[in-house]
């Protein structure tokens, strides 16, 4: 156990305490779900910038980053169907996605095919943390600007399935090859 898989397990310790923040009625929840989920990104971030640096990087690190990248945005997204923030088909193709391409890569796994996290890939996932930064604080913190959720949610859903069309393209030859 290191510090960079710490802060990945911290991570996903945060999860249910965003929700309950989101989800609990109180003064203020925005703003503390807001500080928590920023905290979260900040871990995420954080820890691989650490294990790359200190050359801790692990199996254990390797698959529970993503796990938990992909829990801490799925969760935020449901609470936010919840709260009526967010049309619950939207959450079904982001999750959807998620899955899919989840599997898509432990297929190729077995198969002995390592598919790295592309540009698109990554560009979605810091998409998705500021379209749910915003869906978080919500009109009532941000007024007008408050719009720009709903437009970013459109280019999460696009730059989502690009992405997934992306990976399919470039490794569906050889993940789904007779010889592979």
């Amino acid at each position: 156990m290191n510090i960079p898989n710490v802060l990945t397990i911290f991570r996903i310790c945060l999860v249910p305490v965003i929700v309950a923040a989101l989800l609990i009625p109180f003064n203020g929840k925005e703003l503390v779900a807001f500080s928590l989920f920023l905290l979260a990104v900040l871990t995420d971030a954080f820890d691989g910038i650490l294990a790359r640096k200190k050359k801790q990087e692990t199996v254990f690190g390797q698959l529970l980053d993503p796990i938990a990248d992909k829990l801490l945005i799925a969760s935020i997204f449901i609470c936010m169907v919840e709260l009526g923030a967010v049309p619950a088909w939207m959450v079904v193709i982001i999750i959807g996605r998620e899955i899919a391409i989840t599997g898509f890569r432990a297929i190729a796994s077995s198969k002995g095919i390592h598919i790295p996290a592309s540009r698109l890939g990554k560009f979605k996932m810091t998409l998705e943390t500021i379209v749910l930064c915003i869906l978080i604080l919500g009109e009532h913190y941000l007024g007008q600007f408050y719009i720009s959720s709903q437009i970013g949610l459109w280019v999460v859903i696009a730059v989502a399935l690009g992405s997934a069309a992306e990976y399919c393209i470039k490794f569906g030859p050889a993940v789904f090859s007779k010889h592979s």
